[in-house]
């Protein structure tokens, strides 16, 4: 099918992007909040599936903090003992996810603030990211939750972005900062 001619650059707004074949393209909703722009459901103009995203209302997850968003998602009891189990091969799937724009996994960056499994097996990944802007809001969280939930043990699994506390570099671990070439 023939494709829209692409958007041009609006003053002050960042640029389009776009993810693979009927990916969308980032504007800005009625409360300046960033987010999808075309009228597809986010299945399919994914290449990830986003179904299991929180925070992710019309303006999706890199809605600024502070935003309109959706409600918040449903606590989970988590299992001592299912946690204790899975997160070792939890954390083992989340560092082979890599920030584009930083050639460093997301685990080492600091991203990811609490992995905790409930009996059920649905795992809930607690992570940020870099900014609230950051152009791999959708795709980080997506693949976040692909991998965990292919896990052997994992029934499903939930990514909460969150913003709070703030990411900044003093999360990162010492070997992404040696990586990074940033010295304390």
């Amino acid at each position: 099918p023939p494709q829209a001619p692409p958007t041009p650059p609006v003053p002050g707004q960042p640029p389009a992007s776009s993810f693979g074949a009927g990916a969308s393209s980032a504007s800005t909703g009625a409360d300046g909040a960033w987010g999808a722009a075309d009228a597809a459901p986010a299945a399919e103009s994914s290449a990830f599936d986003t179904s299991a995203l929180t925070g992710a209302g019309p303006e999706g997850p890199a809605a600024s903090p502070g935003a309109s968003a959706s409600p918040p998602p449903p606590p989970i009891e988590p299992d001592p003992v299912r946690t204790l189990e899975l997160e070792p091969r939890i954390v083992e799937q989340l560092a082979t996810v890599f920030d584009p724009e930083i050639p460093v996994n997301i685990y080492e960056l600091g991203l990811i603030y609490d992995v905790a499994v409930d009996k059920q097996g649905l795992a809930v990944i607690r992570m940020t990211l870099t900014a609230p802007g950051c152009p791999a809001a959708v795709t980080l969280p997506a693949e976040v939750q692909g991998k965990v939930k292919a896990i052997d043990g994992v029934a499903d699994a939930r990514v909460d972005v969150v913003w709070e506390p703030p990411w900044d570099k003093d999360r990162m671990s010492d070997a992404a900062k040696l990586q990074l070439g940033i010295f304390d």
